[in-house]
């Protein structure tokens, strides 16, 4: 039997005073021209210094190390704490370097300088880590730090000598924030500055630059006022909204919606689904809505738009009758249709298109029931809290100032709550007093 005997290489120790120097200098030469090999130099550069107890404090008395020690240990535990507060703020504010960037060379810098301070006894790993920064921007700034700079400049003017100088930025910008070529649209500028021979470059860096700097050019357009509130009606049945609408179905076949809208109100007064498009549904729901009008002396004011469903020869035999009178609607919204085009949108998007959408009978029973709601229990906005019911009938008077009254009563209510609570800790306020 042949034994196989392992023989232990010894380990060459070296004075820890060289490995420091090599360690603050960076410079393997030092301790490579003493005979110590490059690759022991190599893992003396990456590791961390150890920290070693000369000679000065070994010489202490008894109680003089001790009175050191609580020293140092009051004051790790005073780092101790700033650190904590520190990460606790940086986490709490959501700050990281892995989405920042620090265009400027100075902020980079500092962090450098720290990074190389802290290295003395914390690994290059874990204060990567503490600052979310990884490796790879760590070295990159740290190569460019040694080669050119760290300022966010990409690419480079030296490796990149085609690129834009800061003279000819400038002139970009004098030329597109100046009153004197507002009129000249931003492409057409490019071509401007170098038939002036003052920049030569594309329309697309033109655009980009624009873009990047934020600049803005001079073109403040001038508008007549616009009214931001559209016509509005003192009584009931003074002016009404006819518009006709279309709900595609599942099939691909379309429904037509035809309504009417008092102006004052809110409320639909008449609403027609039918399976094709036909003036004879504007006139019927306007028959209809004129029969359950309140009497007046002035016939109703009908605001309509251009379309064939709102002007034709039936409902012109019906305005020519005298029961109605016409507008017809522009796009200003002083004597615009929005009124019933906004209750086109509640309509659809809040309660039709939540549905399946199979036949027109479906349609025909999901809008019966949002105009129930929408008359008689929803509450309009600009009413204080009436419905268009209560404002079509005049019987909601009384409402607003319920609700003023009701919210009061809960403030109070919420507030003797709140002060009567206590949790199990802390004494209540009888016990206080």
């Amino acid at each position: 039997m042949i034994s196989l005997m392992t023989t232990a290489r010894p380990q060459q120790r070296y004075d820890h005073r060289l490995r420091e120097l090599v360690q603050r200098t960076g410079d393997l030469t030092i301790a490579t021209d003493l005979g110590v090999p490059r690759s022991t130099t190599r893992g003396w550069l990456r590791t961390v210094p150890t920290v070693v107890v000369s000679l000065d404090v070994a010489d202490l008395t008894e109680l003089e190390l001790r009175q050191e020690v609580l020293t140092l240990r009051r004051r790790v535990q005073k780092l101790a704490a700033l650190l904590r507060l520190a990460l606790v703020l940086v986490r709490l504010s959501g700050f990281t370097l892995s989405d920042e960037r620090l265009p400027d060379a100075p902020d980079k810098l500092r962090i450098l300088r720290a990074i190389d301070q802290a290295r003395a006894c914390i690994p290059l790993r874990a204060l990567l880590r503490l600052l979310s920064l990884s490796p790879s921007r760590f070295h990159a700034w740290r190569r460019r730090h040694t080669v050119c700079a760290l300022d966010d400049q990409s690419p480079c003017p030296r490796t990149s000598p085609h690129r834009l100088t800061p003279s000819e930025i400038r002139v970009i910008e004098d030329m597109v924030t100046s009153p004197d070529y507002r009129h000249v649209p931003t492409g057409t500028l490019a071509v401007l500055a170098q038939r002036l021979g003052t920049v030569w470059a594309s329309a697309s860096t033109w655009y980009r630059l624009v873009q990047r700097f934020g600049w803005r050019r001079p073109r403040l357009r001038v508008h007549p006022a616009k009214p931001k509130v559209g016509l509005r009606t003192t009584r009931p049945d003074e002016m009404w909204h006819i518009d006709t609408t279309v709900i595609r179905l599942l099939d691909g076949t379309r429904a037509y919606l035809h309504a009417v809208i008092d102006n004052f109100s809110r409320r639909i007064l008449a609403w027609r689904v039918a399976e094709t498009f036909a003036p004879v549904n504007s006139v019927a729901v306007l028959l209809d809505a004129s029969r359950a009008a309140t009497p007046s002396d002035t016939a109703p004011v009908v605001m309509a738009d251009a379309g064939v469903e709102n002007v034709n020869a039936q409902v012109d035999e019906l305005i020519a009758s005298g029961v109605l009178r016409r507008v017809l609607a522009f796009t200003e919204l002083q004597f615009s249709n929005s009124m019933i085009e906004a209750w086109w949108r509640s309509l659809k998007h809040q309660w039709l298109f939540l549905h399946s959408l199979d036949s027109v009978t479906t349609v025909r029973r999901l809008v019966e029931f949002y105009v129930d709601e929408h008359n008689r229990v929803l509450p309009h906005s600009a009413f204080r809290g009436q419905t268009p019911d209560e404002m079509y009938f005049g019987t909601g008077d009384a409402v607003p100032a319920d609700l003023t009254s009701g919210a009061a009563t809960a403030r109070r209510a919420r507030a003797e709550a709140n002060r009567s609570a206590a949790c199990r800790t802390c004494p209540s306020l009888d016990t206080a007093a």
